[in-house]
Order: C-alpha cells, then sequence, then structure tokens
C-alpha cells in the first residue's frame, strides 16, 4: 500500500511548524527512509527537483481507480497533456478575467458591513468552486457537493493502521465514484455537449484524428476539482496570512496594486500551497548515498525544496522582491502545472478586489489556526479576520 501522499509522517506532526522539520531533515537527512509509511523523503531542492522532472528514474503511475495525468508517463502522459492543454491557452485563461472579477465581487459585497469573517469560508473556498463549476459546467446547486468531493480527496490520516487506512481509501474510492457518476450522466444526457466549458471544448478536441475517451475525460473532471480548487484556496489564504504576519508589505499592496503579482509568487515559495508529490522508483538507484529499489515510494517535499539555504537566500525572510524565484510549488519538468496561472489568475484578483474593498483588515489573533488534515496540500481550515479598526 502507498502510504507516502496520505499518512503524514511522525517529525511533521509532532512540530509547530513544518518548516521546522524541513530543515531539520535537510541538514541531518536529506534523503530517508520512513519504515512507518514504508516511504522516501526527499527534501532537499536538487534532489526534490530532479525526483519530479526524472520520470525514467521516479515514475508517476499509481494504482488508484482514476488515472490523471498525475499518474501518467510519457508518452501517454504527452498525448493526454496535448488534448487538456487546448483548454488552459494563455488567451482562454485571460478570457476569464471579468467572470473572476464578478464572482470576487458578489462574495465581497455582503461582508463590507462585517467586523469580523472567515476568510477561507467567505472568499478563499468559494471563490475557485465557483470557477470551476462554471468551467464544467456544473451548476449553482451541486457546488456543496464539489466540495465535500475535494475535500475528502485531498485529505490525510496521522495514521497507518490498516483499519484507518482502509476507512479512508473507502470515503475516497465513494467520492471518486461519485464524482465519475455525476459527469457520466450529465454527458451520457447531453446537459454538457452543446455548452460553452472546458468538458465540451475537450470532447470535440482532436489531436492527430484521436479524441479523448469517455474515461480520460471524467478523469480530467477529477483533477480539475481537486487541484483547481484546493490549491487556489490555499493559494489566497496563504497569501494573506503572510501579509497579516508582514503589515509593512500588506500596507506597501495597499498603495500599490502592481505589487501583488510579485507577492503572491513569494508566497508560492514561501508558504506553498502544494507542500509534496510522490514518485516511484523504477530502478534500484542511489541517491546521496541511500539505496532506493525498485517499486520504493519517495516523497519529494516541495515546501522544503522551496526553503533551502543552497538555492535562496534567506529563505526563511519573505521578500517579494526576490529574483529569481525559482520555486517548484507548481512541478517540473513534464508535469509542471497546467493551471498555475489560473491559479495564480484568480489569488491575483481576489486579493486586489479585497484591498481596494476593505480600507483595514488584520489577523484575529485571538483564534487558533488550525491545518488541513493533508499531507501534500498545505493550507488554513479557517482564517478569522478583523475588518476596519479599532
Amino acid at each position: 500500500m502507498n502510504y507516502g501522499l496520505l499518512v503524514r509522517p511522525r517529525g511533521l506532526a509532532e512540530t509547530n511548524s513544518p518548516y521546522d522539520w524541513f530543515k531539520k531533515m535537510r541538514k541531518n537527512a536529506p534523503v530517508s527512509f520512513d519504515p512507518e509509511r514504508n516511504c522516501w523523503d526527499v527534501f532537499c531542492y536538487e534532489d526534490v527537483q530532479m525526483v519530479l522532472q526524472n520520470f525514467r528514474l521516479f515514475s508517476s503511475k499509481r494504482n488508484g481507480n482514476v488515472q490523471t495525468l498525475l499518474d501518467m508517463d510519457p508518452p501517454t502522459h504527452r498525448r493526454y497533456r496535448n488534448f487538456v492543454s487546448q483548454a488552459f491557452t494563455p488567451k482562454t485563461i485571460q478570457e476569464l478575467e471579468p467572470r473572476i472579477t464578478a464572482i470576487t465581487h458578489e462574495l465581497l459585497a455582503p461582508l463590507l458591513g462585517k467586523r469580523k469573517i472567515d476568510m477561507v469560508a467567505e472568499i478563499a473556498y468559494p471563490l475557485p468552486v465557483i470557477v470551476i463549476s462554471d468551467m464544467l459546467g456544473v451548476p449553482s446547486h451541486d457546488r456543496k457537493m464539489f466540495k465535500e468531493w475535494s475535500d475528502i480527496l485531498v485529505a490525510g490520516t496521522q495514521s497507518a493502521s490498516p483499519n484507518v487506512m482502509y476507512k479512508l481509501f473507502a470515503k475516497q474510492e465513494k467520492a471518486m465514484l461519485d464524482l465519475q457518476t455525476y459527469f457520466k450522466r450529465k454527458i451520457s444526457n447531453r446537459q454538457i455537449n452543446h455548452a460553452n466549458n472546458i468538458i465540451s471544448t475537450l470532447m470535440t478536441a482532436e489531436v492527430g484524428g484521436d479524441s479523448l475517451s469517455m474515461d480520460e475525460l471524467l478523469s480530467f473532471c477529477f483533477l480539475l476539482l481537486v487541484a483547481g480548487n484546493e490549491t487556489t484556496t490555499n493559494l489566497i489564504a496563504n497569501t494573506m496570512l503572510t501579509l497579516f504576519e508582514q503589515p509593512d508589505i500588506l500596507n506597501q499592496l495597499y498603495r500599490d496594486h502592481s505589487l501583488i503579482p510579485a507577492a503572491i509568487n513569494e508566497v508560492l515559495r514561501y508558504r506553498s500551497p502544494f507542500h509534496g508529490m510522490n514518485r516511484f522508483v523504477t530502478e534500484d538507484i542511489q541517491l546521496k548515498g541511500m539505496n532506493l529499489k525498485k517499486g520504493q515510494e519517495v516523497m519529494a517535499w516541495i515546501g522544503s525544496a522551496n526553503r533551502d539555504e543552497s538555492v535562496f537566500d534567506k529563505p526563511d525572510v519573505f521578500d517579494i522582491n526576490r529574483s529569481p524565484n525559482n520555486y517548484l510549488s507548481f512541478g517540473a519538468g513534464v508535469h509542471y502545472c497546467l493551471g498555475s496561472q489560473l491559479a495564480k489568475l484568480e489569488a491575483k484578483i481576489c486579493i486586489t478586489e479585497m484591498l481596494k474593498a476593505i480600507p483595514t483588515m488584520k489577523l484575529d489573533t485571538s483564534k487558533h489556526l488550525r491545518l488541513i488534515s493533508s499531507t501534500f496540500m498545505y493550507g488554513y481550515k479557517e482564517l478569522p479576520v478583523i475588518l476596519g479598526s479599532e
């Protein structure tokens, strides 16, 4: 059983900050085996990048019921990505800007008279859910169900006990089946076929006379739901939390909105919404003096690579002027995230419109922040914020 993505390492669970654990492991055990999870952990930038890029030595093939782009190696991956990329052209993404702005305004309107809000529940979560639902042709009354599926599919656990793992797998399997059934019914009932959305685009897409099968379409729905929803929610919330911790920079952004994209880029390095990704060893190899065996699982810790002292000057300092800023938050190589520009566009619009609409806001420090229960996603269950001055 593959535990890397589902079970949080004991070292990560026993620290207040994942970055404290990452720093300790980079120094003392940059490549280490965790017998409890039956998984190798890799922490340094050079090694993480290599694991993510070298698909010949580190395969993405997993044993899940739904095979997505994340679970494929070339040449299969190349064929599928050629189709999907047709729905993520720069022009297509840019055309979403007015709609994303309108959704943000709709979400902000009822908050302006409030004293306290939960920024995750009221802005960071609903915005990407609505955007993804629009893109997939999902009606508004089904959005709550979409979010529930998404939360289940990225969930992790602190226990590697067979009973706990079985229950989690069963829950995730049901969510995947429900998602497949939902879209299969819509497509077969022609509720999506002629609509203006990504699914209808992909249904008619051709590459060299070839087209996508129903299973491939369904796997894309699954990928877009999880990757396009959770990542963006965490990016928005992580950005605002970081800015609340850096009031001078927040004030800079209030005065000059053109700095917001640079701040988002630095958050992607400093507090990445995506902390890790797993791969599987294709042949016996040595890495940093460690013997990795064919078939073993490897967890590449992106969050650690983004704070590697050998690559980034003062990595624990949040610096919106950092250049270069070669973070690995959207992956590397053939699996570089197709939706990266959409996530950054949503975050830029959301944060810009919030700063325009709300003259002052700060973190409500009377509330305890709780991390989401995921191994590979990094974000918070809520972000309590006080609007206006005292």
